[in-house]
C-alpha cells in the first residue's frame, strides 16, 4: 500500500464517494469513519443520495478497506462491519470509530481516527495522533477535506486547492 486515503461523513452522496474514489491511486487504501451510507435519516429524494450504488461498487473494490458504522448508518444495510475497528498500516497502530462514542484511552493505539464532527482536526497529544478528515459533503465550517497518510507523514489536505491544511511527520 502506497498511501491511505482517510474520508468520514459521506452520508451516501454518491458524487462524494465518486471523488473520494478519484483521489485514489492503484496501491492506496481507504480509512472511513463512519456514516458512508446514512440509511437512517438520508433523503431519497435529493438526487444524489444513492448509498445503494455505494454498497454495490464496494463489490468491485479493489483497494485495502477499513469502515467502521457511524451513528447514520444502519447495521442492517451493510452487515459484517463494527463500531470501532483497530488495524495497522505504515508501521503504526490505528483506532478506527465514528467519534459519537467515547474513545476508550486505554487502547494502546498509535493514531486515533473519528469523524461525526464535520470538522478537520489533527493533533498530537502525548504520543498518540488524534485526527478527524472531516467531510468533503457536508462540511460545518465550509472546508471540504479529507486526510492522506503515507510511510512518513499524515495530513488533512483541502479539497478543493489541494492544499495541506496541516501535517504530523510519522
Amino acid at each position: 500500500m502506497t498511501r491511505l486515503i482517510i474520508t468520514a461523513d459521506i452520508h451516501g452522496s454518491h458524487t462524494s464517494w465518486l471523488t473520494i474514489k478519484a483521489l485514489m491511486g492503484k496501491k492506496d487504501g481507504l480509512v472511513v469513519a463512519g456514516d458512508l451510507f446514512d440509511t437512517h435519516y438520508g433523503s431519497y429524494s435529493n438526487p444524489d443520495f444513492s448509498p445503494e450504488a455505494i454498497k454495490k461498487d464496494l463489490c468491485f473494490f479493489l483497494h485495502p478497506f477499513y469502515y467502521v458504522y457511524g451513528n447514520c448508518d444502519s447495521e442492517t444495510f451493510a452487515p459484517g462491519h463494527k463500531n470501532k475497528m483497530i488495524f495497522e498500516a505504515f508501521g503504526k497502530k490505528m483506532y478506527l470509530h465514528h467519534g459519537h462514542r467515547a474513545f476508550n484511552s486505554r487502547e494502546d493505539v498509535d493514531i486515533v481516527i473519528q469523524g461525526h464532527t464535520h470538522l478537520c482536526s489533527l493533533e498530537k497529544i502525548d504520543n498518540r495522533i488524534f485526527m478527524n478528515p472531516g467531510s468533503i459533503c457536508r462540511p460545518r465550517n465550509s472546508l471540504m477535506t479529507y486526510g492522506v497518510m503515507d510511510t512518513s507523514a499524515i495530513s488533512l489536505v483541502e479539497l478543493k486547492t489541494g492544499r495541506i491544511l496541516a501535517s504530523i511527520n510519522l
